[in-house]
């Protein structure tokens, strides 16, 4: 059974209820975040509940209310001690757990004019629920994925964070269950890929990691003639190249959630000696690579070996793909 947490209570799920003029039910106003977590039996408090890299869920969430306004001073503090004592009264040794916040109840009276709109107190959501369990077979073997139909917009603000608006991807994945794909691989309207409906991707090629520019990494990857891009595996920019594009002005921004089991992968990237660089990917990136998998922090690290009709490299798991789920499951094993 799930254990929630709800506006600074726990609560039985029959009493888990919001306003109907809630503005995550009405207007879609809201963001969240998926964690993977557990209790661990025997262990005392503090100690006895983990959460995989919860300081970046919590600077992801604060860093996504702000830039979509709905909030400017989230307390990640206490959200974060929020999820840790939600994980510690379900006992789960392995939990899935949800943080949602809304935009909160609409009802207030008029704004008179010239005046500040009132502060909404957001509705703060958690559930804790048993972690799913996928079968050894489709890390073993490797998944299929399909194309979405769907095209993510960088002239989407929503786009890039984990806002409620996410419908269109919930019906792509069904899709793709329908279709006996585990993912369904989205492109932005350039053609360029994205990631999955809910993960991002990574392809190897020739020994090197391949994954798409995220929201956030615009203006470094764009500016790749500094040190610092040249030292993430960049391609270099002329100083010419360089200048031109200082005067442009803004860099238009990704669609592509920046996540943060991919986040862990890039780190570990660096310690494994494996380069990598963030770009621009193609289909036809994708149906050449040596290798393909896909990340959240659900499944970890998911091995792709066919995409539509194509196998990848043959319809065989690699071993860079192998070597990063091995250590995924080093790092959040309880």
């Amino acid at each position: 059974m799930a254990t929630i947490f709800l506006n600074g209570r726990f609560v039985e799920p029959h009493q888990a209820t919001v306003p109907a003029l809630d503005a995550g039910l009405q207007h879609a106003v809201g963001l969240f975040e998926t964690m993977l977590g557990g209790k661990q039996p025997g262990v005392p408090e503090p100690e006895d509940v983990w959460v995989f890299r919860l300081a970046d869920h919590m600077e992801r969430l604060a860093d996504s209310a702000l830039a979509l306004g709905l909030s400017s001073s989230l307390n990640t503090v206490a959200l974060g001690d929020a999820v840790i004592e939600t994980i510690r009264r379900s006992g789960y040794e392995r939990a899935r757990v949800r943080l949602t916040i809304t935009g909160g109840d609409l009802t207030s009276p008029p704004t008179p004019a010239g005046a500040s709109p009132p502060r909404r107190d957001p509705t703060i959501l958690i559930v804790a629920q048993p972690a799913t369990e996928y079968p050894d077979a489709m890390f073993e073997r490797g998944v299929a994925a399909v194309i979405a139909d769907a095209r993510a917009n960088p002239l989407n603000p929503l786009e890039g964070h984990k806002s409620l608006n996410y419908w269109w991807r919930i019906r792509e994945l069904q899709t793709a269950a329908h279709k006996g794909a585990a993912e369904a691989i989205v492109l932005q309207v350039t053609n360029h890929l994205a990631g999955g409906c809910v993960s991002n991707i990574f392809l190897v090629k020739d020994g090197e990691l391949l994954t798409p520019i995220a929201r956030g990494e615009e203006s470094a990857v764009a500016a790749r003639g500094t040190a610092s891009a040249l030292e993430e595996g960049d391609e270099p920019m002329s100083p010419a190249g360089a200048r031109q594009h200082q005067h442009r002005g803004a860099v238009l921004a990704s669609p592509v959630l920046p996540g943060i089991t991919r986040a862990w992968v890039i780190e570990r990237a660096d310690i494994f000696d494996i380069p990598l660089r963030r770009r621009m990917l193609s289909i036809t990136d994708l149906l050449a690579a040596d290798e393909v998998f896909l990340t959240n922090s659900s499944w970890g690290v998911l091995p792709i070996v066919r995409v539509e009709r194509e196998s990848i490299a043959g319809g065989n798991v690699g071993p860079i793909t192998r070597r990063f789920r091995q250590a995924w499951l080093d790092a959040t094993a309880s």
